[in-house]
């Protein structure tokens, strides 16, 4: 379902070019919760925006469904995106002038949706997401947690294979990092998601089924994160970062 093939992404330098990806290629086939591991400046977000076609690689490519993000226009790849793939960031993004329910519609309203769909649509991902008596709720009456929760309702309007999430719990307590980080791999498993999260925590790690450890800007190896604690994914993460 989603392929990066080869890819670099780099900025000129006095000295010459400045890697930011160097020969990056991932396969992801089967859904799942898979992490992008590494610390800042490891080229994790870079990669994450490569695949949400959010920048362009200067070689190499990125397929979704066998479809190269390079040869869509401006407009088809806005499109594309909206009904193919969820995004979820650290800041989660909400209008501040719109209530949570109406946070959710907005990707049905921008798509032409009827009013009835958005709404109906916006509900369901209210009652999933245990936000039924929240939906009416502006976004600073809500806690960070809650926030986040309506930003991945909102990705999930059109039922995407591809949820892409960048740092989804940096800004969060652990507590709820930890609910959100489990309802993520339920998500990938009752809906049959693909989840690509970027992250620098060990925490957050145990809960994918397969991390890839970026160092520098290029992918050092795997860690299959099942059943592993914290401590032990950390001593094979430095043993592959470096």
């Amino acid at each position: 379902m989603l392929r990066i093939e080869q890819v670099h992404k780099w900025y000129p330098s006095a000295s010459g070019r400045v890697y930011a990806v160097r020969d990056v290629s991932m396969t992801f086939d089967t859904p799942g919760l898979f992490g992008i591991m590494g610390t800042s400046g490891s080229g994790k977000s870079t990669l994450l925006h490569l695949i949400a076609g959010l920048d362009q690689p200067d070689a190499g490519r990125v397929l979704v469904d066998d479809v190269d993000l390079a040869t869509l226009s401006e407009r088809r790849l806005t499109i594309y995106r909206r009904r193919h793939m969820g995004m979820v960031f650290q800041q989660y993004n909400l209008i501040g002038t719109l209530n949570a329910r109406q946070n959710i519609e907005l990707p049905a309203i921008l798509e032409g949706k009827s009013t009835r769909w958005a709404r109906d649509r916006a509900e369901t991902l209210l009652a999933k997401l245990a936000l039924t008596d929240r939906g009416t709720h502006m976004p600073d009456a809500l806690s960070g947690g809650e926030q986040q929760r309506v930003a991945i309702a909102r990705a999930l309007v059109f039922d995407p294979p591809l949820l892409l999430a960048d740092e989804p719990t940096g800004a969060l307590d652990s507590t709820t990092s930890r609910y959100l980080w489990t309802l993520l791999s339920d998500l990938a498993a009752q809906q049959s998601m693909t989840i690509l999260m970027v992250t620098h925590e060990p925490a957050a790690a145990i809960h994918c089924d397969r991390v890839f450890v970026l160092a520098d800007g290029t992918v050092r190896g795997t860690i299959d994160a099942k059943g592993l604690d914290a401590g032990s994914l950390v001593h094979r993460y430095q043993q592959l970062a470096g």
